[in-house]
């Protein structure tokens, strides 16, 4: 993808009265200022989110069973701190500059075959973004879905082949924070269904996406479900992965 640093939020009237400052450096008049957002894009590397090595493919060479993925940085630095005041504290201007920090990071997705681990220069096929549901409780306190307008935000960017698909949804409203790697495990294998009413196009490729990956098990357990429908081309994109 070119790389685009332009920001293109456009100021509503509270951010005129109430400006936002920069969560990188405090400047003042946008929660994230171009200098900062070009630091992002420019220092960013593949990391595979299990053993944290770095990798030049979507597939990790050593970590045997891990599905193709695609991380952008580490939830303790500043994209992890800007994606928590999104999340958590619904600051909306956030959602556009991440976004283009995503377009810019993130290959284009139509063009990779997961039977060959490789992006070729065929035709384009429709990519399809998964996000991973949020609890409806949650959205109720927050006042959004981070991962959808993160998502909407995203696919607007990329253009005619990317599509939002709600296919998955919530079958217990499990909460996970806390949990062992062994207790999110096996909440996860049940905390998702395929929506009924979303159609399935098996050659099409299908982006699991969530803004962290902390043991993985949410995102393993939903990327199991799609591949049980027969879907060939399935990637995970995680923002964000933890340290530990």
């Amino acid at each position: 993808m070119p790389f685009v640093v332009k920001n293109t939020t456009f100021p509503s009237l509270l951010d005129l009265l109430a400006p936002h400052s920069c969560q990188g450096c405090n400047l003042i008049g946008s929660p994230l200022c171009d200098n900062c957002k070009k630091y992002i894009i420019e220092n960013h590397k593949d990391h595979c989110p299990k053993c944290k090595k770095e990798k030049t493919n979507l597939v990790c060479p050593h970590c045997q069973g891990l599905p193709p993925t695609f991380t952008i940085d580490c939830r303790n630095h500043l994209l992890g701190n800007l994606i928590h005041d999104l999340k958590y504290h619904s600051v909306r201007a956030l959602a556009r500059p991440i976004a283009e920090i995503m377009n810019t990071t993130a290959p284009d997705f139509s063009h990779y075959s997961t039977q060959d681990n490789a992006f070729n220069t065929a035709k384009p096929q429709n990519v399809y973004l998964v996000p991973l549901p949020t609890i409806a409780k949650h959205i109720r306190t927050r006042g959004l879905d981070h991962t959808l307008l993160l998502a909407k935000q995203f696919t607007h960017l990329r253009g005619s082949h990317y599509h939002i698909s709600p296919l998955l949804i919530r079958d217990k409203n499990t909460v996970q924070v806390g949990s062992d790697r062994n207790n999110r495990l096996l909440q996860a294998s049940s905390a998702y269904q395929l929506n009924p009413k979303i159609n399935i196009n098996s050659s099409a490729t299908y982006i699991l996406f969530d803004d962290v990956w902390t043991t993985g098990a949410s995102l393993e357990a939903a990327y199991n479900l799609l591949t049980s429908t027969g879907i060939e081309n399935i990637i995970i994109f995680a923002l964000t992965y933890s340290e530990n």
